[in-house]
């Protein structure tokens, strides 16, 4: 591995780091925003399976083509290549994964403003300035301009440090603080009246439910999401990782965390929704929907805060840090991908390409701001609805017809020299040849 592009300095360091991108506010703000919608332990059910099934594949497909060309997504897409359309097919592929990670960094860091703006509402509220509260928590122009380019300045001065000084270290500072603050929130809210039914709503599936086409999409969509799977994130995480690492057990590790993560949030969130409930806090309407859909944890979650009393604005504030942590370790992982685009095929110098690309993302974020209506719920859909599966659909291909089977072997052998041994080596070619693009192809089909 070239020393001038840095790598993660331990087995733990990529971990923290992978997963630190898998999980944040995919898991912990859309996982248990998208239970909630598609009937509870039912979407549960399917995210899981869709996770290992599909996600999983696809994900060792990025980590492996990253780690082969140990470059940015382009450049190591075109490393497997061999004649020249495959190069050009490679462009695509990887400057879309590029694109795709800015578009959701851009409206990623207004949401993550969001978070930041309620965890500091508390604070005010204990100091009795009662008019910056109602400011902090209102939504306005000024608000959300002001708290997204606070975020993204965290982002960019992480980034701007380099892998092991930048992404590994906060990474492992982070994971640690994120996955402690949701334990004990967990614990707390599983306290209160209420919580015990929400409890049974996320673990009793209506398995009558488990097939119908909406359902599925969201899953797939969410697992593909919480993976940071089709925005070259995990291609160029896996250009940083060891030869010598084990990469089948390293992706199912990761793949792993986000997993449980994902369901520790639902733990929290749910129970949390049915013991506003139980408060007077009107959660769903008539017909069964959820009312308040993607705006959940800022509509109820604070409801349920300041019906907790003196408490409750330390639950809270304890609740907003959560979330503004696990949105920072997914942010400095999308922003890594176009940097490091330049930085290698533009030989732009690391500080000063994280920088512009930094404010180029927040010009963006500032346009979806000054037109949030029309711009905020189309960059959702276009980045994560259709943009990450077929991406990550068309990486699978690049995988599976491209590369040489013998060539894939002898990468997965560097770090699990027995590989070609085992049950995963038997299955995953295969798999991710004709199983994963197929099934992401169909489920996308269904989506439009």
């Amino acid at each position: 591995m070239s020393t001038s592009r840095g790598g993660f300095s331990s087995r733990l360091g990529f971990i923290l780091a992978a997963a630190g991108s898998a999980v944040g506010l995919g898991n912990i703000w859309g996982f248990p925003t998208q239970t909630a919608t598609n009937g509870g332990a039912a979407f549960v059910l399917v995210y899981l399976v869709l996770a290992f099934c599909l996600a999983y594949p696809a994900f060792m497909a990025e980590l492996l083509i990253g780690r082969y060309g140990q470059a940015n997504a382009v450049t190591s897409m075109q490393k497997m290549s061999r004649t020249q359309w495959q190069k050009h097919f490679a462009f695509i592929v990887g400057f879309g994964g590029i694109v795709c990670a800015a578009l959701i960094l851009s409206f990623y860091g207004i949401l993550a403003g969001w978070m930041m703006s309620f965890a500091i509402e508390p604070v005010t509220s204990l100091l009795g300035f009662n008019q910056g509260s109602t400011w902090l928590t209102s939504q306005s122009i000024a608000r959300n301009l002001i708290f997204t380019a606070l975020f993204m300045l965290l982002t960019i001065s992480i980034i701007r440090k380099g892998v092991e000084e930048g992404i590994e270290k906060w990474s492992k500072r982070l994971m640690p603080m994120l996955i402690g603050l949701l334990i004990l929130l967990i614990i707390y809210v599983f306290t209160l009246e209420g919580a015990a039914e929400g409890f049974s709503a996320y673990l009793n599936p209506d398995i009558s439910r488990v097939f119908e086409p909406g359902l599925l999409i969201s899953a797939l969509g969410q697992a593909f999401f919480s993976l940071s799977l089709g925005t070259s994130v995990m291609i160029i995480y896996g250009s940083y990782i060891s030869k010598k690492e084990n990469l089948v057990s390293l992706g199912a590790q990761v793949t792993l965390i986000d997993v449980s993560i994902a369901f520790l949030a639902g733990l929290l969130i749910i129970p949390s929704m049915y013991v506003a409930q139980s408060q007077g806090v009107a959660i769903f309407s008539d017909d069964g929907s959820l009312i308040s859909g993607p705006n959940l944890v800022f509509d109820v979650l604070p409801t349920l805060f300041d019906g907790m009393g003196a408490i409750g604005l330390f639950v809270g504030f304890g609740f907003f840090v959560l979330m503004s942590i696990a949105a920072l370790t997914s942010s400095i992982s999308m922003l890594e991908g176009p940097v490091s685009f330049a930085v290698e095929r533009h030989d732009v110098d690391r500080k000063k390409a994280t920088t512009y690309v930094g404010l180029g993302i927040f010009a963006l974020s500032a346009l979806i701001v000054l037109n949030f209506d029309l711009l905020f719920g189309l960059v959702i859909a276009i980045s994560t609805v259709y943009g990450q599966p077929m991406i990550a659909m068309l990486c699978c291909v690049f995988v599976g017809w491209i590369w040489h089977r013998s060539d894939i072997l002898e990468e997965i052998k560097q770090g699990n020299d027995t590989v070609q041994d085992t049950l995963f080596w038997k299955i995953w070619p295969w798999y991710t040849k004709f199983v994963c693009p197929s099934a992401i192809a169909i489920v996308f089909w269904h989506s439009l």
